[in-house]
């Protein structure tokens, strides 16, 4: 596990999104922790630019997050439309 998730970070994360800390494997509370994964390294890779396998970790994590929105979406409109608004993704 990374540096800059703890323990703790990952069961307020899932706590927040996911109902409960001991609820890992909700999609919303996935897609806030791929969230705040991805904003993590976005800012890892401002500094190291020539940093690619982070690079190509980043696109990844961005490509899972992608496919468990679309899930989501198809799944229940309401709860995506009110997660991508309380996480601030997509401009």
């Amino acid at each position: 596990m990374a540096v800059y998730l703890t323990k703790e970070k990952k069961e307020e994360i899932f706590k927040q999104y996911g109902g409960s800390e001991k609820n890992t494997g909700s999609t919303e509370g996935q897609i806030a922790l791929f969230t705040y994964r991805i904003q993590k390294l976005s800012d890892h890779l401002r500094d190291l630019k020539k940093d690619h396998a982070t690079r190509r970790s980043l696109l990844m994590m961005v490509g899972r997050r992608k496919r468990l929105l679309e899930y989501l979406k198809k799944k229940d409109i309401n709860k995506y439309r009110d997660l991508i608004k309380e996480l601030g993704i997509r401009g």
